[in-house]
């Protein structure tokens, strides 16, 4: 199977010859930037970071996509990708399949980008301290998405993001949703009907400005 064929599918990461095609590009020159960010996250806090999925836009993305914070079950494939062999990732899959959001133009990426979890852990949300120290790999992110035209917070602690991306990227439309989590997703019918409208109004904003966010609206 080619390596663009295993996009149609959710859970793909799960076939270790899927993996393994995208481990071989992760250095390649759309997301070696982000590639060198994570490991840069990763040293200066002694934790594991996972990967930008190549398959998707990296520093030529003009969505970003932001979530809180790795799961225990990352360590399986070590990218942060919609192909994750996870409810969360299925859920994303359909939910921007949905939308009409092309992967070249999205960004994955999480609020508090290493690991938090112990190993064996389960899953918890980012303390105070995390968050905050997350807070500083903003701005080398944000320096790396020149095309960049909307952001998508995921989540209670993504949200916790909006006022320093604004101030980052002053005039970029920053837009929340509820996490897409099983855990949410199945409490209330409202919770998709909320993630759905979300991922809308953002592949309405791509559709609304040209390639590069200087050219601006249409």
């Amino acid at each position: 199977m080619p390596p663009e064929a295993d996009a149609i599918r959710p859970r793909s990461l799960a076939d270790p010859e899927q993996l393994a095609v995208r481990r071989a590009r992760q250095n390649a020159a759309h997301v070696a930037p982000l590639h060198a960010l994570a490991r840069r996250i990763a040293a200066e806090r002694s934790a594991e970071v996972p990967d930008p999925d190549p398959q998707d836009g990296g520093i030529g993305a003009r969505l970003l996509l932001l979530l809180e914070t790795p799961g225990p079950c990352i360590g399986r494939t070590g990218i942060v990708s919609r192909d994750n062999p996870t409810g969360t990732a299925a859920n994303l899959f359909r939910f921007m399949a949905e939308a009409g959001i092309a992967r070249r133009d999205s960004l994955i990426w999480n609020a508090v980008p290493w690991v938090i979890h112990a190993p064996g852990a389960l899953n918890r949300a980012p303390r105070k301290a995390e968050i905050a120290s997350a807070a500083v790999y903003l701005a080398p992110l944000i320096d790396l998405l020149p095309s960049l035209a909307v952001v998508v917070l995921a989540g209670r602690v993504a949200g916790l993001s909006r006022e320093p991306l604004s101030r980052l990227r002053p005039g970029i439309p920053v837009l929340a949703i509820p996490h897409p989590s099983p855990t949410f997703v199945c409490t209330s019918p409202l919770v998709a009907q909320r993630i759905v409208e979300g991922l809308a109004q953002a592949a309405a904003t791509l559709l609304s400005y040209r390639t590069s966010p200087a050219e601006g609206p249409r």
